[in-house]
């Protein structure tokens, strides 16, 4: 049997504000079994905290997304410290660094990506990395002040051959979207996924964003469910039996985020 589990999602999103109980439902019926709902700021964290604090099967993440990284001050990150205490919280995360966009400036993005790197190290907390054309400045940062032992995981990992060896030797787990499935976009991660040791590998939705084919061709709104896809074609890429895949990848979150993965009541939410 297949079990899965979405290991970054954003279910405090406003697109799911007229049917989360449907959603969480349907991934329950996929085989969802876990998953880990990310915070960007201080108010999605608190929200992804509320909605995993009474159900079974999700977790939270506490952290500032880089694009935001300009409001951040001191106060919010003591704020996210204290939230990091409730034992739903499972990681430090989404931080990093976005130089696509530049919704905040570069010196800002890496400021609050140090403190929070060290605040991680400092709870004992894995962190969710976000990297987009940082022209290698996060793996520079990570090899400089990365702390011993630190475990996380390459939310959404999009790089080359190279830098994948970077991240996997510096011990982060690389997570893998449904970007895998689209054909055009798709085609050089395809290229890479089968060099990924199997005990680093993790699947995520990134829902509401980045939706999967064949669910693409229907909806724009991604889900926990469609992690389903991901692993589909995961297994095709790589030419292994998706339900042994699934499981060493559960195990690989499982361990990861420090759950419990006897512990999979998801259906009883």
């Amino acid at each position: 049997m297949i079990k899965l589990f979405d290991s970054h999602c954003h279910l405090d999103d406003p697109a799911y504000k007229d049917d989360l109980e449907a959603v969480i439902q349907r991934a329950g019926q996929a085989g969802v079994r876990a998953a880990m709902i990310v915070g960007v700021d201080v108010e999605s964290s608190l929200q992804a905290l509320a909605i995993a604090g009474p159900r079974a099967g999700l977790f939270a993440s506490v952290g500032v997304h880089p694009h935001v990284a300009a409001h951040c001050r001191q106060a919010e990150l003591d704020r996210l410290r204290d939230l990091a205490g409730d034992p739903k919280v499972r990681a430090w995360g989404e931080i990093g660094l976005d130089f696509n966009r530049m919704y905040s400036p570069g010196q800002d993005q890496e400021s609050w990506f140090l403190r929070q790197l060290e605040q991680a190290g400092a709870l004992n907390l894995p962190v969710i990395l976000h990297e987009r054309d940082s022209g290698g400045r996060l793996l520079e940062l990570l090899k400089l002040h990365q702390n011993p032992g630190q475990k996380g995981v390459v939310h959404c990992f999009s790089g080359n051959e190279k830098e994948l060896e970077q991240y996997l030797h510096l011990g982060y787990h690389i997570g893998i979207t449904g970007v895998l499935t689209q054909p055009d976009r798709g085609g050089p991660l395809r290229k890479l996924v089968p060099l990924i040791p199997a005990e680093r590998l993790l699947i995520e939705t990134d829902a509401p964003y980045l939706t999967p084919a064949p669910e693409r061709n229907r909806t724009r709104r991604n889900e926990p469910a469609f992690v389903r896809s991901v692993l589909l074609k995961l297994s095709e890429v790589r030419k292994e039996d998706p339900e042994e895949l699934s499981g060493i990848i559960w195990d690989n979150t499982c361990r990861l985020y420090r759950v419990d993965g006897n512990d999979d009541n998801w259906e009883q939410n």
